[in-house]
Order: C-alpha cells, then sequence, then structure tokens
C-alpha cells in the first residue's frame, strides 16, 4: 500500500492566499512548473518587497467575475510552452489546498486564455505526494 493520494487529469483546488477556491485545474505532468491564466500584471511593492498584481477570473464560465491579487515575486523564469514558444515569466509561491492537504507550490502566472482550463498543476507541485489515474477526474473533491 501506498500513503499517496491519487489524483485524476482533472482536480479542483483552493489557493487561498489568492482567495481563490473552487479551481479546476487540469493535472500535467508534462509540465514541470504550475502556470495560472491571469490577466493585468503589472510589478509593485508588498510590504517592501518586489511583487506582482494582478486580475484572475476564477470562474471560466463566468468571466465578468474578477478576483484581484497581488503576490510576492518568487523568481523570474524563462518557460518554454506547448506549443514551443519561449517567455519569460513571473514566478509566485503560495499555498495549494487538494484532497485535505495545504502545502506551497510555485505557480508562474501567464496569458491561458486560448486554453480549456484556467490552471496546470505540474509535476513540481504534485512531487512525491500523489500518483495520477489520467483516466479519472475529480477523485479528490466532490464534484
Amino acid at each position: 500500500m501506498t500513503d499517496k493520494l491519487i489524483v485524476g487529469n482533472l482536480e479542483v483546488v483552493e489557493l487561498p492566499e489568492l482567495t481563490i477556491s473552487e479551481l479546476e485545474v487540469r493535472v500535467d505532468t508534462g509540465a514541470k512548473t504550475s502556470s495560472l491564466h491571469v490577466d493585468n500584471i503589472v510589478k509593485c511593492k508588498l510590504d517592501g518587497k518586489r511583487a506582482v498584481q494582478f486580475d484572475i477570473h476564477p470562474d471560466i464560465h463566468n468571466v465578468s467575475k474578477i478576483v484581484s491579487c497581488k503576490a510576492e515575486i518568487h523568481d523570474i523564469r524563462r518557460i518554454k510552452s506547448s506549443n514551443g514558444t519561449s517567455e519569460q515569466r513571473y514566478v509566485i509561491k503560495t499555498p495549494m489546498v487538494i484532497g485535505g492537504l495545504t502545502f506551497d507550490i510555485e505557480i508562474t502566472l501567464t496569458d491561458r486564455s486560448d486554453m480549456s482550463y484556467l490552471m496546470l498543476l505540474g509535476r513540481e507541485a504534485l512531487g512525491s505526494r500523489f500518483l495520477v489515474d489520467p483516466s479519472q477526474v475529480f477523485l479528490c473533491s466532490d464534484k
């Protein structure tokens, strides 16, 4: 037996510091780092530290709902997307809740408006805590 939680290819997560709950994410073991669709990224200061301010539309079916967030910049990285293009992205570190577990993950901020899901959950976030069953969905939620 394993003590790892099994996740499906779609799950629901919470990002409490960003005041985001019930966010449907695509589990993507091909992606190293998790990524989140955001709009209007602006550099700013948060408690005297480098930060970014951005908007999230947490409900993909209701784009009029906007959540404005601020987060400290954890890093800036050059990321190669699935279509082969490379871009520089801000990286934030924030707690995520999934399947009753809460832990910090790194998330790159980008434009995913042409994608079906607002967030990809990459393999660094999955770490050694999870096993993925790609034939299933919402194994860690009530959905």
